[in-house]
């Protein structure tokens, strides 16, 4: 399920320090979040779909990763971001 051209674009704008921000780790799980958002829609009409579930689990778990070392280096950062994205925690 990957993210078009624009869609991507405005999550880097948004998120990112300027359009061509795409290696912070703010614009990476906002990315990340995106995806997974459009692989949980695809699951819940494809339930057997064993690859996706794969993926979605790799997903997660980078993005878990991410969302640790933000909070570790810039936790003002990290609470800004899960409020914007409306991520738990």
């Amino acid at each position: 399920m990957a993210l078009s051209k624009e869609r991507k674009a405005e999550i880097v704008k948004k998120f990112g320090k300027n359009e061509k921000d795409t290696g912070s780790v703010q614009v990476q799980v906002a990315l990340l979040t995106e995806q997974i958002k459009a692989l949980t829609t695809h699951l819940k009409n494809n339930k057997g779909d064993a690859a996706s579930k794969r993926g979605l689990a790799i997903l997660v778990g980078q993005r878990r990763s991410l969302l640790d070392y933000l909070i570790r280096t810039d936790r003002d950062a990290y609470t800004k971001l899960i409020f914007e994205l409306g991520l738990r925690k």
